[in-house]
Parts: structure tokens; sequence; C-alpha cells
């Protein structure tokens, strides 16, 4: 009888993380084939990448948890990083956008994206909470809205010029030569949405109002009041996610952050956050993310044609989702 049971378990699990089992498989594969695999640079790259990357998912998990979602956020993360770019130009370049403009405290650089970036996110939440648009509707328009308007501001220019503390920011290292200043603001980041998700009122309210929003507000939770609140935090992410994304790349322009949004939510989805709501971990979020661009790289290594990658990149989005709604129609 406990055999068969273990043996139920495991099927289950299996079943539950399909993605994840066959891109471990897919990556132990890939490792037998091109021994640069497991080298010291490519862990580097792929840590850096997942960093990001887990930064604007986390943002994006605390819509989903709510059944919401947010459309907006990559397009809000590049005008994050191009307000960023604009800003941290070096004080000689020749093309700088503000030719009289001094060279700004990097903090005070940050603040202030972050502040349009979470201002942003409360148009959203407010939107959301108080004219009940569809989350879906609200996000898909002001992701138009946010992209017309960097177009305008930026007038469609690649930013570049960057200050070397700036980028260094991003290339920097801490200790050895294995964890990127980038890493462990992300390492920072999750450990304080996890905090919020288990610890606070915060992620209770959240919790509450993504398995039942109508039993939340009976409970005497203001639902309003905690979607603006999540929709913000997501806001002030994208921020940090842009702040970071233009030091990495060096520079960055408009198109900068398109379609990052939908990795973060097939990254969230993946690690085990329902789109039905209510469930959701920041320990699952981080390996969704970390698989999702361990994908990448195996589609890299294998020679695989980068048309081909976003197909591949697709199929896993649909599977994850499809998955998702299976496990929670056996709960029903």
């Amino acid at each position: 009888m406990g055999k068969k049971l273990n043996a139920k378990a495991v099927t289950k699990w299996l079943s539950d993380n399909a993605i994840i089992v066959m891109i471990v498989l897919a990556a132990i594969f890939t490792s037998t084939q091109n021994k640069n695999f497991y080298s010291v640079n490519n862990i580097r790259n792929l840590l850096s990448n997942t960093a990001v990357r887990f930064i604007i998912a986390c943002g994006v998990s605390g819509c989903l948890i709510t059944k919401g979602t947010d459309l907006s956020a990559g397009r809000v993360m590049g005008l994050a990083a191009c307000l960023s770019g604009i800003l941290m130009q070096k004080a000689s370049y020749g093309d700088k956008f503000y030719p009289n403009l001094p060279e700004l405290p990097m903090i005070v650089v940050l603040l202030l994206v972050m502040l349009l970036c979470g201002l942003i996110g409360v148009v959203n939440g407010s939107v959301i909470a108080f004219l009940k648009v569809p989350p879906f509707i609200a996000t898909l328009g002001m992701q138009t809205l946010v992209y017309g308007a960097c177009l305008i501001y930026t007038g469609a220019i690649p930013i570049g010029g960057l200050r070397n503390d700036y980028t260094g920011l991003a290339t920097g290292y801490v200790g050895t030569r294995m964890l990127s200043n980038l890493t462990v603001i992300a390492i920072g980041v999750g450990l304080i949405m996890w905090f919020l998700y288990n610890k606070t009122r915060y992620g209770k309210y959240m919790y509450a109002i993504g398995g039942n929003e109508n039993a939340a507000e009976v409970a005497g939770i203001n639902v309003a009041k905690s979607k603006i609140k999540i929709y913000m935090l997501a806001g002030l992410l994208y921020g940090l996610t842009g702040f970071l994304v233009c030091a990495k790349s060096g520079g960055c322009s408009v198109n900068t952050g398109m379609g990052w949004e939908l990795e973060a939510i097939a990254g969230c989805t993946i690690g085990g956050v329902s789109v039905n709501g209510g469930v959701g971990r920041i320990t699952g979020i981080l390996v969704g993310v970390l698989v999702f661009e361990v994908l990448k790289i195996v589609l890299q290594f294998l020679g695989v044609e980068s048309s081909y990658t976003y197909v591949a990149q697709g199929l896993v989005i649909i599977i994850a989702v499809a998955l998702d709604l299976r496990k929670y129609l056996a709960k029903k």
C-alpha cells in the first residue's frame, strides 16, 4: 500500500513539474554535448540574466496571485531603463540627452525612476480596483500608453554614453568572481518579497483576495487598497529592473523590455504561481525563472536558430498554463 502511495505521489510530482523535469534533462543532455555548458562564464551569465528577470517576475507574481496580470511590466521597465540611461550619461558625452544636466547621484536617479514606475503601478491598481476594468485590459492599455510616451520622450533615439560607476554596478562582483552585484541585489529583493508574502498582512491579504475576493471583502479586507499596493509594488520593482538592465546592457532604447512581461508570467507559472489566483511562492518563482533562462541557454548551445527559440518559449508558456489549469480542475 505504501509503495503504491509513494508511486502515486512521485507520478503526481512529475506530472505537476513536467516542464522543469524536461528542461533539466535537456540541460544534462546539452552538457554531455558541449563541455562549455558548465563553464564559469556561462554560469555567471545565467545568474546575471536570472537576477534581473527574477526581480520583474516578483512584481508580476503579486498581480497573478490576486487573479490579475500586468501586461505593462515590460514597457514600464523599458521606460525606467530609458530614463535611467538619460540621467546617468557622462557629463563629457558628446551626444548627451540633456547637455547641461550635471551628474546626479546614482541613488537619486534610482529613487526617481522607481517613484515614477510606482505611480504608474498606482494608476494600474486604481483603474482595476475602482473602475473595475479587467486587469488584462487595463494593463494592456497602459502598455501601449507607456510605450507611446517613451517614444515621444526619447524620440526613439538609442541612449548610450553611460557613466562608469553606473555600468560598474551591473558588471561588478562581490568577493569571489561568481556572485555578481546583480545576483546579490536579486537575492536581497527575494528575501524582502519572501518576508512580505509570508510574514505580513500584505501577503495574507494578497493570498486571501486571490483565493476568494468576495470572502476577503466580507472578512473586512480592503480589497481596493490591497490591489493598489500590489500594483504599486510591482511598478517599483519594474523601475528597479529597468535601472539595472540599462546598466547591464551599457545602453538602452524604447524597445528595451519588449516581451519581458510574458517571460515573467511564464517564469511565475513554471514556478507554481497559479493563474487562478491564491497560490505562489517566491522560491518557486526563482526556480521558474532560472529554468526558463536555462532553456534559452540550452537552445543556444544546441545551435537552434534564434527564430525557433521563440517557438520553443511560446510552447513552454502554453504548456505551463495548461498544466496549471489541469491542477486547478483536478482540485475542483
